[in-house]
């Protein structure tokens, strides 16, 4: 195995590499990421070439079996790190604690315990703390509690808009460590609202993409971009960010991918027009962004084992279309040197499942400085 740059990390169910990159760029080595979906693992490769990322179903791989893969070999894990499946507890469909995926919280729980990282960061939808699905929360404390780990307590949901991300997301966070270690604390909101991120900061330097009948076919716009924000500049890598503590920028390639366009009905297009921005479009309940505003919760859509529907996306706030990958993934946090799946929805799968860069980093830099004790 190669030689660690900062404390270890492992990510599980770790999608496209959101809570990767977050706590790359609080200063942690991610050594090994697994996820069981091979469209996640083959992104994640390219954006992550440096870790060891696996195709692997969690629901029967053990500890001792991830530790081979990943080469620890009897070298100590810093923080196991991961968000499992969460759509049986989701406040936005059809919660389900029956879900087969809900199972999977335990699992997460079985490979804490099996691995014996000194912290653990578990992340879930903020529905996982209300209604039947407590049950489980409350399951899964015991377990890890049982496994030798003390928690963070009470357990928090945090706002991913109150951590440099312009998006209302509310996500629990489980924070955990072993027994004897110095117990973390939940990082503290960043800057008021008027210090936030917009939509605008976001997105307004890129493309109008309906003026580029080649994105109807291509993914990759190679144009010149606009004048940025200093939140667009920064995703841009064209300023640095301080606390950003992550290797240098990935090799840089030409143009920027995630633009491809939606072809929309000329009857839906007019529709998306009368829309005013911070409102639901009535027919598709699409919701139309606000330049000034933050975006609602951008959504993952469901899987080919739940009919393959795509969720709905916003509309975008200047022009009649829904928005793309790319501004999703602005939105998001995501630097534009990461890439996703150049199907439209897988795309936008993978950006709605992650967990926003900038806020796994608030997170991770809240271990690391427990670690540091």
């Amino acid at each position: 195995m190669r030689r660690a740059i900062g404390p270890t990390a492992i990510d599980l169910f770790c999608g496209v590499g959101g809570m990767s990159l977050g706590f790359e760029q609080a200063g942690f080595d991610v050594v090994a990421a697994f996820d069981c979906d091979e469209r996640n693992i083959r992104a994640y490769a390219r954006n992550f070439p440096h870790a060891s990322a696996h195709r692997v179903d969690l629901r029967k791989a053990s500890g001792d079996e991830l530790r081979e893969m990943a080469g620890l070999g009897k070298r100590k894990v810093d923080v196991l790190i991961g968000g499992p499946p969460c759509q049986g507890f989701s406040l936005m469909g059809k919660r389900d604690p029956q879900d087969p995926r809900s199972s999977l919280l335990y699992d997460f729980a079985r490979l804490v315990r099996q691995v014996q990282p000194r912290y653990f960061v578990m992340e879930n939808v903020a529905g996982l703390m209300s209604g039947g699905a407590r049950a489980f929360l409350d399951s899964f404390l015991r377990r890890v509690k049982r496994a030798g780990y003390d928690v963070v307590e009470p357990v928090k949901a945090l706002d991913a808009s109150d951590f440099a991300v312009p998006q209302r997301r509310k996500r629990v966070f489980v924070l955990g460590a072993k027994r004897g270690e110095e117990l973390p604390e939940y990082p503290k909101r960043n800057g008021d609202a008027a210090s936030r991120a917009t939509v605008w900061d976001a997105i307004g330097d890129l493309p109008n993409v309906d003026d580029f009948p080649q994105l109807l076919e291509a993914d990759v716009f190679e144009g010149a971009l606009g004048t940025p924000s200093r939140y667009a500049a920064i995703l841009r890598g064209e300023r640095k960010n301080g606390r950003d503590l992550s290797r240098p920028p990935r090799e840089k390639r030409d143009g920027l991918s995630g633009c491809a366009r939606t072809r929309h009905q000329p009857k839906t297009v007019k529709r998306f027009a009368r829309t005013p921005p911070g409102t639901t479009e009535p027919v598709s309940r699409f919701y139309r962004l606000p330049k000034d505003g933050v975006s609602t919760a951008l959504r993952a859509g469901t899987g080919p084992d739940r009919g393959s529907f795509m969720a709905p996306r916003p509309i975008h706030p200047v022009h009649p279309r829904c928005i793309t990958v790319r501004e999703g993934a602005r939105l998001h946090s995501f630097p534009d040197w990461m890439e996703f799946d150049a199907t439209k929805w897988h795309g936008f799968r993978q950006v709605g499942n992650a967990v926003p860069p900038a806020l796994a980093r608030f997170v991770a830099s809240r271990i690391k400085v427990a670690l540091a004790q």
